[in-house]
């Protein structure tokens, strides 16, 4: 049958893919069932083992579903490199430090003691050699950064040991591909010279990346960020990346080890947190047609043959995973219902247990056949990680549910966001240093930033229209927001999402005049502030004064008039408290009568 060249096959897959992501994703989130077990069980409707297997019986089936899972390997690949660049953005030393105890001692004996008990139990009942077994103990005994911690959090109770054994897990993938990359048999050749060869050649190779990274990357993404040009900026990042990839590939290492060393580097920057937020779409698509492979990867013939195999796996690594992790926490003084919750919620595996297994057979360590069966394990476990984080999460509140005036104080003690780092910006930074506030800005400026973190602030680069990096800034957590950028579209938009996602955060914004702030209120702002008004009230307090009016009766009239002004303004929003004068009619009276 003739293909018309206007709709070839490899359209006809991207439309497959892209549809089935665009009516099947959307439906799984609004069941609340994660989009990683979304993306694996569309691979499987519309892979080999599903809809591709019916087209010769009804050629129709053709148009929507794949018949060979290959065609999309190549962009699978690249879901791999974005993801693992991305924990490499979340590898900073600073928050590797922050949680040092729980990193380097918990997550290190967690992997350990785990890994090895799978390793040994796979060694004695499979004809798997020692090392195949240890690599693909430890590479089960990760969890599910991507199911995990959206679930828990990162500040309860049962989320910050979780957090920090999944931060453990994501920094030691780094030396596992790396072994894995170096443990590849080279075609052709058997020679231990040239493994010898690899090693050296490959730590030069990243050490020169680490050390040409620090010096030539800020440049880079400082002449990106000063073009404020969106597109200009992730075309570097992707750049950054993929030459990364391409340079540890050249010389023998596997190329996500590229991807590894860019995140890391670029998490040193000021840059970090933009380029997570630009590449996170990207990742995230790129990342859920890799586990569309996934789950055409599954065979139902396989699944219906070694059934009681997989059963005795998945339940084997749970049982395992959940006694040690929680036996760990309860001995470093974890609460007993905490430590068993956790355990049960991480004893699954995970998404990156599929990467270790995607690079073991790319590197020939294991065979396709071996890693198949895994495969299904980890996937029917990732399945299962949203029931187990429930129970968890659930059990963990009924257990050590947390004090309301615990949770208050904790809201009390966030840090304030200022957005913007103009003059306005600047002065509202000043104050809070004047008061030994916390705070952090955000400006999208990059030599703003510069400017900023010479004077001493904790300022990063971004932009606050851009999803994602208010979150990244711990606006959930935060006990106010300051607008201050000059842009009023921009104030009166951001405002809008910030009240729509977060109805109780304080929010006060800088607007351009009374009308502007009237609009700022609609939008959900907390406090308005015009320029106008304020630049009229200092004109008048300065004309008072010099004529030999008394300051304090100056500064209360004063203060009376911006109320005065503000409540003029929140008049013309229906239902917004207005302000009593109270306190500026006392302060009034005080006054008159020290001048009498």
């Amino acid at each position: 049958m003739a293909v018309d060249p206007l709709f070839s096959p490899g359209f006809r897959d991207a439309l497959v893919i892209l549809g089935a992501t665009g009516l099947v994703i959307p439906a799984f989130h609004r069941l609340r069932i994660s989009p990683v077990i979304g993306f694996i069980v569309v691979g499987l409707l519309i892979g080999p083992s599903g809809l591709g297997g019916l087209g010769e019986a009804l050629p129709w089936v053709r148009h929507i579903s794949i018949a060979d899972r290959e065609v999309i390997e190549p962009f699978a690949e690249i879901g791999i490199i974005l993801l693992l660049f991305s924990i490499g953005l979340e590898l900073s030393f600073r928050r590797l430090w922050d949680l040092r105890q729980l990193v380097f001692l918990i997550g290190p004996a967690e992997l350990a003691i785990s890994g090895g008990l799978i390793g040994f139990i796979l060694h004695q009942f499979t004809d798997l050699g020692a090392v195949v077994s240890l690599m693909l103990g430890i590479a089960l005994a990760m969890s599910s950064t991507a199911l995990v911690l959206p679930m828990t959090g990162t500040k309860s109770a049962i989320g910050k040991p979780a957090f920090a054994m999944l931060l453990f897990e994501d920094l030691a993938i780094v030396p596992i591909i790396f072994v894995m990359g170096v443990i590849s048999p080279l075609p052709g050749s058997d020679d231990a010279g040239d493994l010898t060869r690899t090693v050296i050649l490959g730590a030069v190779v990243v050490a020169a990346l680490l050390g040409l990274g620090k010096l030539l990357l800020p440049p880079l993404f400082r002449q990106a960020a000063r073009t404020k040009s969106p597109e200009l900026f992730l075309a570097v990042s992707l750049v950054v990346v993929m030459g990364a990839s391409l340079v540890t590939s050249a010389v023998g290492l596997s190329p996500i080890v590229g991807a590894l060393v860019a995140g890391l580097v670029i998490a040193e920057t000021e840059y970090r947190m933009q380029v997570e937020v630009t590449v996170e779409p990207f990742k995230n698509l790129a990342l859920g047609i890799f586990l569309m492979t996934v789950g055409m990867s599954l065979d139902f013939e396989l699944i219906a043959e070694s059934w009681p195999y997989l059963i005795a796996a998945i339940v084997g690594i749970i049982l395992v995973k959940a006694l040690v992790t929680g036996g760990l926490l309860r001995l470093s003084g974890v609460p007993r219902g905490v430590a068993a919750n956790v355990g049960v919620l991480m004893a699954s595996p995970s998404e990156t247990t599929l990467i270790v297994l995607a690079a073991a057979v790319q590197a020939r360590v294991i065979d396709s056949d071996t890693a198949a069966f895994w495969q299904i394990v980890t996937a029917v476990g990732l399945t299962a990680t949203p029931l187990l984080a429930r129970i968890g999460s659930d059990t963990a509140r009924r257990v050590d549910p947390p004090p309301a005036d615990l949770i208050e104080a904790s809201r009390s003690s966030g840090r304030t966001i200022i957005a913007g780092y103009g003059r306005v910006g600047q002065m509202v930074a000043d104050m809070l240093v004047r008061h030994e506030q916390p705070f952090v800005v955000v400006d999208a400026d990059i030599d703003m930033v510069e400017f900023g973190r010479k004077r001493g602030h904790e300022i990063v680069f971004g932009d606050v229209g851009r999803s994602g990096l208010l979150e990244h800034l711990g606006i959930a957590s935060a006990r106010a927001i300051v607008l201050t950028m000059d842009d009023p579209v921009q104030l009166v938009a951001t405002t809008r999402d910030v009240r729509t996602a977060y109805p109780d955060l304080c929010i006060i914004a800088r607007a351009k005049d009374a009308e502007h702030a009237a609009q700022l209120y609609r939008a959900g702002a907390t406090d308005a502030v015009p320029e106008t008004l304020e630049s009229s009230l200092q004109l008048a307090e300065a004309v008072l004064v010099d004529i030999g009016r008394p300051m304090g009766l100056v500064i209360a009239s004063i203060h009376e008039m911006r109320e005065i002004k503000r409540n003029k303004i929140k008049a013309m929003v229906p239902n917004l408290p207005r302000e009593p004068l109270k306190a500026a009619s006392r302060l009034r009276h005080s006054d008159e009568e020290t001048a009498e």
